[in-house]
């Protein structure tokens, strides 16, 4: 297995757009400012809260590139670039190396999905056309498939495979991928991030950063450095938050969380649409709580 590509919090960060739908590049610059003034380990650009799935081709790459270009090395750049359709990922991935990203976070193929024998199939086809190293993302719940603890074994023998970013909520089957496969562990999770730590995580790919990224850094640096005493601490005292952000579908409450502090992040794209009254009743009650709100 190769290096760590981080340790700590990497902010997924989100992606925003204008009153008219397009890319705000200068509001994405504020965002990676703020976000490296307040401590994250890393930034990951067209992930799921980045709303990669409604980006053109033209815009995924530019805000690729010019996540890379802002941050110049100062922390990691992790690119999402992974696709349902193996060879549009490879393209996408191969541009993405090019423009300079540290590593890739490639999501399971979704929708047509494929079988474990498939997965591993499909992961090796993107190792074998680069050479830079990449993150798999389990999220089930988005994508309709569980990659199994015996199909994660497989998937460490690619030498590119550095990492899994789990987000399946089972934290019994990330216990058995530390106990068994020789590869670095991020929960995909903001209220699993001490859980997964605890039995060997490395850090979490994170929603809760776009938010507090100070807070969610030391609580990755506190289980690092075995103070899970203060991790625990952190961990209970943004539970409501790290659930209001997930009180309708991903990336709207966290769009809605930075808005409503002032960032201007803009909305999301269909079929995306404005956060429900219930919903933003509970985001702004948890952002209150903390003294988020402007």
């Amino acid at each position: 297995m190769s290096n760590t590509i981080f340790t700590g919090a990497c902010v997924a960060l989100v992606t925003p757009f204008n009153d008219d739908y397009s890319v705000n590049y200068n509001k994405l610059e504020e965002l990676i400012e703020f976000q490296i003034a307040n401590g994250t380990d890393a930034i990951c650009a067209c992930g799921t809260t980045g709303e990669a799935s409604t980006l053109t081709l033209e815009e995924h790459d530019e805000v690729i590139k010019r996540t890379i270009e802002i941050v110049n090395g100062r922390v990691p750049v992790v690119a999402g670039t992974g696709s349902n359709d193996t060879a549009y990922g490879i393209a996408t991935s191969q541009r993405a190396q090019q423009m300079g990203a540290d590593a890739l976070l490639l999501v399971t193929p979704y929708y047509n999905k494929t079988s474990q024998s498939g997965l591993v199939k499909h992961y090796q086809a993107m190792a074998d056309s680069m050479d830079i190293p990449f993150i798999v993302y389990n999220v089930p719940g988005r994508t309709g498939m569980n990659i199994t603890p015996a199909t994660v074994k497989e998937l460490s023998k690619i030498p590119n495979v550095v990492a899994i970013k789990e987000a399946s909520d089972n934290v019994g089957q990330v216990s058995q991928i530390a106990a068994t496969c020789d590869i670095d562990i991020y929960s995909g999770c903001d209220d699993l991030i001490v859980p997964i730590m605890s039995v060997g995580g490395k850090g979490v790919i994170s929603v809760l950063s776009n938010v507090i990224p100070k807070e969610t850094h030391e609580m990755a640096a506190a289980c690092l450095s075995g103070d899970f005493a203060r991790a625990r601490e952190l961990q209970l005292g943004y539970f409501d938050l790290c659930k209001a952000l997930f009180a309708d579908v991903n990336p709207v409450p966290v769009k809605a969380a930075l808005n409503l502090m002032g960032f201007n992040v803009g909305p999301c794209r269909a079929p995306l649409y404005e956060i429900t009254p219930a919903a933003l009743e509970t985001l702004k009650a948890a952002l209150d709580a903390h003294g988020l709100l402007k």
